[in-house]
């Protein structure tokens, strides 16, 4: 059994009651917006090329205790060693041991993303064993098909992939999308990704899914061009690779770009505008899909 203690703190102090907490005895330490849920919600992304953001002006801090902790000395030790002139408001909640395996497990299900295609956790059995389906848990690296970005990535590739294709996945995450463009045919994947840990979670993943897919480091050159591109990453990033992207889409080939909010497809739009004209091919729950085609010979090429 362990207590959790939610107390609340304005951004500027937040961080510091935190570290107090872990001080006094905390076992762990989360920090959420204590406005989410209601129209002064503060996303944040922490997308590359923004300058790093604090927390929220109404932040939640909540740390977990030992049921046999003394909550009394310890918030009030945190709470002075914090700048706080007394305790700021808490709750506390009984939290009971449980079987974490099997709660985190609960949470993920079978995800249909067409009628041909499912992601299938490992302890599931195929709903539809005449589909694609795609063995994947959740892990360190970001796709497991339940997010809009990666399922509108994904119910674009049913349509794009052509056997035989070429197909370029940048910032492969899980290789979720590199894995699916293995499934529906094509020939040759590439999976590319800044971090050394995705690269291993998606050679695991293409291995456990029985496709090749080859993998290398964003930092290694990249100078080849492919049937069809899908990227899906975010607005700020994806702006600054337009060129390298755009250049890695072959004459007559295909692209699709997600990890974009609505409110910013017209950004993404300008800065792929001088390689290739996109347009908005689908949305899902305040995400968009980009998609565009480099023309065959003229404007576009190399």
């Amino acid at each position: 059994m362990w207590i959790s203690v939610t107390l609340q703190a304005e951004a500027k102090k937040a961080e510091a009651l935190s570290e107090a907490l872990m001080e006094a005895g905390a076992l762990s330490i989360s920090i959420e917006d204590a406005d989410a849920g209601t129209e002064a919600e503060k996303p944040q992304f922490g997308e590359p090329g923004h300058h790093p953001v604090g927390l929220w002006d109404h932040s939640r801090v909540t740390a977990l205790f030992d049921a046999g902790a003394d909550l009394t000395v310890a918030l009030a030790r945190a709470a002075a060693d914090a700048g706080f002139d007394a305790v700021p408001p808490f709750t506390l909640e009984d939290v009971a041991e449980q079987n974490w395996v099997q709660l985190t497990q609960s949470q993920f299900d079978p995800i249909r993303i067409t009628e041909r295609m499912w992601i299938v956790p490992s302890w599931h059995t195929a709903p539809d064993p005449t589909a694609i389906n795609i063995e994947l848990d959740p892990g360190m690296a970001f796709g497991t098909g339940s997010h809009p970005t990666t399922r509108l990535c994904l119910e674009w590739l049913c349509d794009a992939v052509t056997p035989g294709a070429g197909v370029l996945d940048y910032g492969c995450g899980s290789g979720i999308l590199g894995i699916a463009a293995a499934k529906l045919g094509a020939a040759d994947v590439l999976g590319v990704d800044i971090d050394d840990k995705a690269l291993e979670a998606a050679h695991d993943n293409a291995q456990r899914n029985g496709v090749t897919m080859r993998l290398q480091h964003s930092r290694q050159a990249l100078d080849v061009q492919f049937d069809i591109v899908v990227a899906n990453i975010l607005t700020n990033p994806l702006c600054v690779l337009a060129p390298l992207l755009a250049a890695r889409v072959a004459p007559g080939g295909r692209i699709a770009l997600s990890g974009v909010l609505d409110t910013q497809t017209d950004q993404v739009i300008a800065a792929y505008a001088p390689f290739i004209a996109l347009r908005v091919g689908a949305t899902h729950e305040g995400w968009a899909r980009l998609e565009g085609t480099r023309p065959a010979t003229g404007a576009g090429n190399d």
